[in-house]
C-alpha cells in the first residue's frame, strides 16, 4: 500500500466519522445552546475561564498530543502496518473520540467537574477517593516521564562526546520563548479585546519569531540543570490562571502541531512513499505480544486515559457553549489519529536498518527524518524541516506536562473534598492538603524524586496504567449517561474490551518483575514499577467492578443533569 493511499483512506474514514458519527453522539444525547456552561457559572479566573472555541481547541489538542501518537504507532509497526491502521482508525473513531466527547459531556452536564466528582455523585464516594488516587499515582509517572523526555531532548550535550548539540539547543530556546510568549499573548487575550483572526495572526507571528530566534540562538544546558528548571516551571504553570499561561501557551502551541501536521500530509502527497512494512508479522514477534501490547503501545492515537483527565479537567472548564464540546473534544482526538497514521507512513517508508544507518534512533528522529525526507523532494531544505517537526514534537511533550501537572495537583486535592465538606470551616490538616501550593509541591517533589530514575524505567507501566484510566473514565461515563437515561451502550464494547486489554498487560507486567524479584532481583526503578503495578492493578479493579455494578443495577428514577 502506497503512502497516499493510506492517507486518504485516513482522511475519508475520519472526516466522516466527524460529521457522522460526532453528530449522532451529539444529537443522541443531546446539547443546549442556550444554556449557562461552567465556564460562566463557576468562573474564578483562575480555572474557570471561558474561552473561544479554537483557544480551547488548542489547549485540548496540545495538551492531548504531544509525542504519544508519534511514538505508538512506531514501535508497534513490529506487528505490520495492518493492525496499526486498523487500531488507529477503529480505536480512533470508536474508543477515543467517544472516552474524550463523554467525559467532556458528562463534566459539562455536572459544573465541569472531573472524572473522579463523576464517579462520586454516579457510583459513590468510596469509588471517587480511590479513583483520584489512581490518578494521582498516575499523573506522578506521567510528570515524572515526561520530564525526563524533555529534559533528554533540551540537554545541550551529547552524552557521549560531550560535543555541543546545536538542534536541542534550539528547541530548548524556542520553547523558552514560548513561555514568555505565552504570558504576553494571555494578556492581550483577556483585555485586548481583539478579532479572533487578528489573534491568530499575532499567535502565528510571534510563533515564526520563537522558531527563528530558536534556530538562531541555541541555548546550551545540562539535562540535569533542565530537570531542575522544568520542574520550577511546572510548579508556576500549575497555580497559575489559565488565561495567563495554560491557555495562551497551548494556543501557540496547536498552531505548530497543526503547520507540522499539514505539512506532513502535504509531504505524503508530494512524495508518495512506499510501505516498506509487511502488512502483518504475526502474534508473537520477539517474545511480545499482539494482544495487549498493540493496544497499550498505541495510546494517544487511539485512545488513551489521560485524554479523559483533560477533557473533564482542564477543558470542560473553558466551554463557553455546549455546542463546541463536539469539535473540542471529538475532534481533536481524530486528528490525532491523523498525526498517528502519518508517523506510521512515516515509519514504514524506511527500509529495514534505513533509519538507524540515518542515525535515527529515537521515534521522533525517525518521524522527523522521514517527514524530511518527503519535503525535501518539494524542494525544502532536509536539515530545516528535520529540525522543526523535532522541535515541534519537544514542544508538546513539554505542554502535556503542564496539563497533567495541573490534573495531578486537581486530584490531589479533590481527594479530600466531599460535596458536603465546608470550604469554609476547614480544620488545619484539610486546610494543607487542599492547599494548591502544598498539593502541587508535593505531586512535583515526588515526580522529581521518580524522574531521576529515568523514563526508560517508566515508560513500560505507564503505557499500561494510561489505558487502564480509559477503562475507569468509560465506565463513569456509561454510569453517567444511564442514570440521566441517556443512550451508553457505545461505550459498553470499548470498556470490556480496554478491561481485557489493560488487566492483562499489568498482570504480565506484575508476574515478569514478581519473577525477576525472586530470582535475580530488582533494581530501583523496577522495585518502583513492581509497588506502582501492584497499587493501581488493586485500584483499577476496585473501582471497575464498583461502576460495572452500578451500570447493571435497576434504576427507576433519572438523575438531572
Amino acid at each position: 500500500m502506497s503512502g497516499i493511499l493510506m492517507m486518504v483512506i485516513a482522511i475519508v474514514v475520519l472526516g466522516g466519522a466527524y460529521l457522522l458519527y460526532g453528530r449522532y453522539l451529539q444529537n443522541k444525547w443531546g446539547i443546549d445552546p442556550n444554556a449557562k456552561t461552567p465556564a460562566y457559572e463557576m468562573e474564578d479566573g483562575v480555572d474557570y475561564v471561558p474561552a473561544d472555541t479554537n483557544v480551547v481547541f488548542g489547549h485540548q489538542f496540545a495538551s492531548i498530543a504531544g509525542a504519544g501518537p508519534i511514538n505508538g504507532p512506531i514501535q508497534a509497526a513490529i506487528f505490520g502496518w495492518l493492525p496499526v491502521l486498523l487500531w488507529v482508525l477503529i480505536g480512533g473513531v470508536f474508543f477515543g473520540a467517544v472516552q474524550d466527547f463523554a467525559s467532556m459531556y458528562a463534566s459539562v452536564k455536572n459544573k465541569g467537574r472531573t472524572i473522579g466528582f463523576i464517579i462520586e455523585e454516579y457510583i459513590g464516594r468510596v469509588g471517587k477517593k480511590l479513583f483520584l488516587a489512581f490518578c494521582w499515582l498516575f499523573c506522578i509517572l506521567v510528570i515524572a516521564a515526561f520530564a525526563d523526555v524533555v529534559a533528554g531532548t533540551f540537554n545541550g550535550f551529547n552524552i557521549e562526546t560531550g560535543a555541543k548539540v546545536a538542534a536541542n539547543g534550539s528547541v530548548a530556546m524556542t520553547s523558552i520563548i514560548f513561555i514568555v510568549e505565552a504570558v504576553a499573548l494571555g494578556m492581550l487575550l483577556k483585555y485586548g479585546k481583539l478579532n479572533k483572526w487578528v489573534n491568530t495572526a499575532i499567535a502565528i507571528a510571534l510563533l515564526i519569531f520563537a522558531v527563528v530566534v530558536g534556530l538562531k540562538c541555541p541555548v546550551y544546558l545540562s539535562r540535569e540543570v533542565w530537570h531542575i528548571i522544568i520542574f520550577a516551571y511546572v510548579l508556576v504553570a500549575c497555580v497559575a490562571p489559565v488565561w495567563a499561561l495554560l491557555q495562551p501557551r497551548d494556543y501557540l502551541n496547536s498552531y505548530l502541531l497543526i503547520f507540522m501536521i499539514v505539512g506532513a500530509i502535504i509531504g505524503v502527497f508530494v512524495a508518495n512513499p512506499s510501505c516498506n512494512l509487511a502488512a502483518f508479522n504475526g502474534f508473537n514477534v520477539d517474545g511480545q505480544y499482539l494482544f495487549p501490547i498493540l493496544f497499550v503501545t498505541i495510546a494517544c492515537g487511539a485512545v488513551s486515559g489521560f485524554h479523559s483527565l483533560v477533557s473533564s479537567g482542564t477543558a470542560s472548564k473553558q466551554i463557553k457553549n455546549e455546542k463546541n464540546m463536539l469539535p473540542v473534544s471529538f475532534g481533536a482526538m481524530l486528528m490525532e489519529s491523523m498525526l498517528a497514521v502519518i508517523a506510521l507512513i512515516a515509519v514504514a517508508s524506511f527500509a529495514t536498518g534505513e533509519a538507524a544507518k540515518q542515525g535515527l534512533v529515537t521515534q521522533p528522529q525517525i518521524f522527523a527524518g522521514a517527514i524530511a525526507n518527503f519535503l525535501s523532494v518539494a524542494g525544502l531544505p532536509h536539515q530545516l524541516v528535520f529540525t522543526l517537526i523535532n522541535l515541534a514534537v519537544s514542544a508538546f511533550a513539554l505542554t502535556s506536562l503542564d496539563s497533567v501537572a495541573r490534573v495531578g495537583r486537581l486530584s490531589f486535592q479533590e481527594f479530600f473534598i466531599d460535596d458536603d465538606t465546608d470550604m469554609d470551616n476547614l480544620n488545619p490538616f484539610m486546610k494543607v492538603v487542599t492547599n494548591k501550593y502544598f498539593a502541587t509541591i508535593l505531586t512535583l517533589v515526588l515526580s522529581y524524586l521518580l524522574a531521576k530514575v529515568g523514563y526508560a524505567e517508566i515508560w513500560p507501566l505507564f503505557g499500561s496504567a494510561n489505558q487502564l484510566l480509559s477503562v475507569l473514565a468509560l465506565v463513569a461515563c456509561a454510569v453517567f449517561l444511564k442514570k440521566t437515561k441517556r443512550q451508553g451502550a457505545m461505550l459498553w464494547i470499548p470498556m470490556f474490551f480496554m478491561m481485557a486489554v489493560t488487566f492483562t498487560a499489568l498482570g504480565m507486567t506484575i508476574y515478569r518483575l514478581g519473577g525477576q524479584l525472586f530470582t535475580t532481583g530488582l533494581t530501583f526503578g523496577m522495585t518502583l514499577q513492581l509497588i506502582f503495578a501492584v497499587l493501581l492493578l488493586c485500584l483499577g479493579v476496585i473501582v471497575a467492578i464498583q461502576g460495572v455494578r452500578k451500570l447493571f443495577e435497576k434504576t427507576n428514577k433519572a438523575v438531572e443533569a
